[in-house]
C-alpha cells in the first residue's frame, strides 16, 4: 500500500517538474541540459574508476591465492614499482604484506586477507 502512495507523489513531482519546465525559457533548458551531462558524465566517471577498482582488487585477490601455493624458498621477482622488480625469495607464504595506501604497509595473514577480497567481491 505504501509502494502505490509512493508511486502516485512521484509522479505528481514529475507533473509539477514538467510544468515548470514549460515555464522556463531556452537559455534556462540549454543550462538545466549542461548541469544533467556534468553530472551523468561525473557519475560515468565513477563508475568506471569503480570498476577499474574491483578489477584491481581480484587480480590481488588471485595473485594472493597463487602466491599461498609457491613453496617456501621459492625464488621470485618482487615488484617495487609497476616496472621495477627486483630478486627475491619466498619466507612465509602465509603472511603478506599489503600496501593500505600512503606508503603504508600492514603484515597479515593471508587467510584473513582473503575474506576481506571475498567480502568486497561479491556482486
Amino acid at each position: 500500500m505504501a509502494s502505490s502512495k509512493g508511486g502516485v507523489a512521484t509522479s505528481t513531482a514529475a507533473a509539477a517538474r514538467a510544468s515548470d519546465m514549460e515555464k522556463m525559457s531556452v537559455e534556462q533548458l540549454k543550462g538545466i541540459k549542461e548541469q544533467t551531462d556534468l553530472e551523468v558524465n561525473l557519475l560515468q566517471d565513477s563508475l568506471n574508476n569503480i570498476k577499474t577498482a574491483t578489477g584491481r582488487l581480484e587480480v590481488a585477490a588471485t595473485s594472493l591465492k597463487d602466491l599461498s601455493l609457491r613453496p617456501q624458498g621459492k625464488k621470485m621477482l618482487v615488484p617495487l614499482t609497476a616496472s621495477l622488480y627486483v630478486p627475491g625469495t619466498l619466507d612465509d607464504a602465509d603472511r603478506v604484506l599489503v600496501d593500505i595506501g600512503t606508503g603504508y604497509f600492514v603484515e597479515v595473514s593471508w587467510y584473513k586477507f582473503d575474506g576481506f577480497f571475498e567480502f568486497h567481491l561479491v556482486d
